[in-house]
């Protein structure tokens, strides 16, 4: 990533929100100054690339002038840093493995997609309608999704696995991912690709009869 832009994340990750000038003063304490223009140029593209949202306005000091954006990082834009999710997932599964007998844990991971599915805001409308709510909801949690019509149902793409790395040494966490899109859509999908078995998309095929 540009270098500025991953400087303005950094601002913005350590003060938790800032507005432009906030970002301005940072970076000129560390490296020199910056105009606000060339700031705002680096903050557009960031929410273009889903990294940075504006969460409010704030009134300026000075009475004259219009209300300055206060800025912060997305889930996504947290994600950028390092974090020691993987270890823990893992470490978690394992435990679940050494412990419990494998139905309660595929129990424990329906619940887990239940939890999931329930923060989407579905449609109960036409199939199509739904699909794009699903593709929607599932692109917000990284797995970059998309779908098409067939002459006897759909198609669904995830085109980004998530857990990636874990998925090639258990095949839990794609149980999961069956049993939260089958939540999403009220239908059991037929698993046709994963990403474990070294393809490039996990797709998951809908009959039009439902």
């Amino acid at each position: 990533m540009q270098e500025t832009r991953t400087l303005i994340l950094t601002i913005l990750r350590q003060q938790g929100q800032a507005t432009v000038e906030d970002i301005a003063l940072a970076i000129k304490a560390q490296r020199g100054a910056i105009t606000t223009v060339t700031i705002r140029h680096h903050l557009a593209r960031l929410q273009e690339s889903g990294f940075v949202k504006i969460v409010k306005q704030e009134a300026r000091a000075a009475t004259r002038g219009r209300p300055q954006h206060v800025y912060t990082l997305t889930e996504q834009g947290q994600a950028q840093f390092p974090n020691n999710y993987r270890k823990l997932a893992a470490g978690l599964l394992q435990a679940l493995n050494q412990h419990l007998p494998e139905k309660t844990i595929n129990v424990i991971l329906e619940d887990v997609a239940a939890e999931l599915s329930a923060q989407a805001t579905l449609p109960a409308s036409s199939m199509s309608e739904r699909l794009d709510a699903v593709v929607a909801h599932l692109s917000g949690q990284g797995y970059q999704a998309s779908w098409e019509a067939t002459r006897d149902g759909y198609i669904l793409y995830t085109h980004n696995c998530p857990y990636r790395e874990l998925s090639h040494e258990t095949n839990q966490l794609c149980y999961m991912d069956m049993a939260l899109i089958a939540k999403l859509l009220g239908v059991v999908p037929r698993l046709l690709s994963r990403i474990a078995d070294e393809k490039p998309m996990c797709s998951y095929w809908i009959p039009a009869s439902v």
